[in-house]
């Protein structure tokens, strides 16, 4: 009987079948599914990718449930639905089903079935959204007050979710995990139903990577992993697991498996899970930013761009590799200027190197004490290396040679203990640069050799080049962010004194450094020149 097979189908969490059988059994019914029947379909469609059948499938469970007088399962169901409602955007639809959940949920007694109060939840995030954290911080303290009187395991794991994330937001991390780790260990005992685990699991691991805690970006991605392995037939929110998998890879070194996963996450995108459209591309995005191949990174930005959500800050810094320093300048502050105060912390390292590469030392330095108060209220390592980093790049612009060594150890370490080896070559190739204007050539050379190595075994080609560049082991394409810019002037048909106007330049240095252009990528005119340019997503 398909009914019956879809019910053990979704037990077992073996969701394609579940939806086939149990959309099967609607379409042989003349009266249709039951209102609990229709919540499990519901889930599975949406599981499968489906989520036009889940919400109207929910939307018809929940007239059931009103039809007969089931107040819980119809606030349930709304609650349900104003979330789901939110996932996907809708922000008036979802106020919509908030009204009617909670209008539902004042005629609950403390008797009523466990689960009927989701409707608490989002109404409780619609404090965070606005900004008023006070009021949303009072409403989940009072969602856990009831979870705990009634006994709602799942309510109370909402509530743990939902203060962790205020908390974190508005700067208190330390409380903040601390709360969140009380909603992993919810979700670990078995406590929070298949589709909430996936919202949560969604927002858990921005917030670890926000946060910089890199230790529980680790744990939690590794626990999602394994728990989105274990459902094979699960589409929805599985790309974000690959492309979460993706970006612990990239720190870690391990490029090639980087590459897979956010590609596994594409693939996911396509098979119908509408979550993974912004970080599946903004992760393929970096892998091609960080190896060099700047045309494929800057058509996955656009990708992520298109689905509503800024691609900062790896964008940006596509730009200012590529040389154009004021556009990359200004999307970076213009991401900075709308953030929440948790975005704005993932977007300072960034910011300090950004304002640096257009020369404007004092707000770097400003961004790179802001990294430095986050530090003392923080005890994540990898916040401590990325405050170091920033300190020592700030101190070598303003010239300060022996603070910006010493930061830059400091970093190296770091960066080395977390096993994090682009970001300790990074470093690395900073401390030469210093101790190389500090007249220490032999210590210079080691720091640049060392660098030279890891980006080699890495793949990171522009990286690579830049430090051949310091070394004076030239190679084509090893142009630095300047010649950049006047080879995209060039292939404008700009003359050479237009390009010095353009730049406040002299003529003698531009055209010193068009015959390095021409040195190095082996060119012999300005046609050529041209030709390379847009062969090389330059233009």
């Amino acid at each position: 009987m398909a009914l019956e097979s879809g019910r053990a189908a979704v037990a077992d969490r073996r969701w394609r079948e579940g939806f086939e059988r149990l959309a099967e059994a609607r379409a042989e019914s003349s009266e249709g599914l039951d209102a609990s029947d229709l919540e499990l379909f519901a889930t599975a469609s949406l599981l499968r990718g489906r989520t036009t059948t889940a919400v109207e499938a929910m939307t018809e469970a929940h007239d059931l449930h009103l039809a007969r007088g089931d107040t819980a399962g119809a606030a349930r169901t709304a609650g349900w639905l104003a979330i789901e409602m939110l996932e996907i955007g809708d922000l008036s639809l979802s106020g919509t089903w908030m009204g009617r959940g909670l209008r539902l949920v004042a005629h609950l007694d403390d008797g009523a079935a466990v689960g009927g109060r989701m409707a608490l939840v989002p109404a409780a995030f619609t404090g965070l959204f606005v900004g008023d954290f006070a009021e949303a911080l009072r409403k989940f303290d009072e969602i856990a007050t009831i979870a705990e009187r009634t006994g709602d395991r799942e309510l109370a794991a909402h509530a743990a979710f939902g203060r962790g994330k205020c908390l974190t937001t508005i700067g208190d991390t330390a409380d903040g995990l601390a709360s969140l780790d009380q909603a992993i260990a919810a979700i670990v005992a078995g406590e929070v139903s298949t589709l909430w685990t996936c919202v949560f699991f969604r927002n858990l691991l921005d917030i670890a990577h926000e946060s910089f805690d890199l230790g529980r970006a680790r744990q939690w991605t590794s626990v999602f992993s394994r728990w989105c392995s274990a459902q094979p037939e699960l589409i929805a929110y599985s790309g974000q697991s690959h492309a979460y998998r993706a970006q612990l890879h990239l720190l870690d070194g391990e490029w090639a498996e980087a590459s897979a996963a956010a590609t596994v996450s594409e693939e996911c995108l396509r098979a119908g899970d509408f979550t993974a459209g912004y970080v599946a591309n903004y992760q393929l995005a970096e892998v091609h930013r960080l190896r060099g191949e700047h045309r494929a990174a800057d058509e996955h930005y656009r990708r992520a761009a298109a689905t509503g959500w800024d691609p900062q800050p790896g964008w940006a810094l596509l730009r200012i590799a590529q040389g154009e320093i004021s556009p990359g300048r200004a999307m970076l502050r213009h991401a900075v200027a709308g953030a929440d105060e948790g975005t704005r912390r993932r977007l300072l390292p960034a910011l300090v190197e950004v304002e640096l590469a257009a020369d404007d030392v004092d707000t770097a330095r400003r961004a790179a004490e802001d990294l430095a108060a986050l530090r003392r209220d923080s005890p994540a390592p990898m916040l401590a290396a990325l405050a170091d980093a920033a300190a020592a790049r700030v101190a070598f612009a303003r010239g300060d040679t022996r603070v910006a060594r010493e930061a830059v150890t400091t970093a190296i370490s770091a960066w080395t203990a977390l096993s994090v080896p682009y970001e300790a070559a990074r470093c690395r190739v900073l401390r030469g640069r210093i101790v190389r204007v500090d007249g220490d050539d032999d210590a210079a050379l080691a720091d640049l050799d060392a660098a030279r190595r890891a980006f080699a075994d890495l793949g990171a080609h522009s990286a690579l080049a830049e430090v051949n560049e310091l070394m004076g082991l030239r190679t084509a394409g090893a142009l630095t962010p300047r010649e950049v810019e006047v080879l995209r002037l060039v292939s404008t048909g700009l003359t050479n004194r237009g390009i010095a106007e353009r730049l406040s330049l002299s003529e003698k240095t531009v055209a010193r450094h068009l015959s390095n252009i021409f040195g190095k990528l082996g060119l012999s005119s300005r046609s050529a020149a041209t030709a390379y340019a847009y062969q090389n997503g330059l233009i």
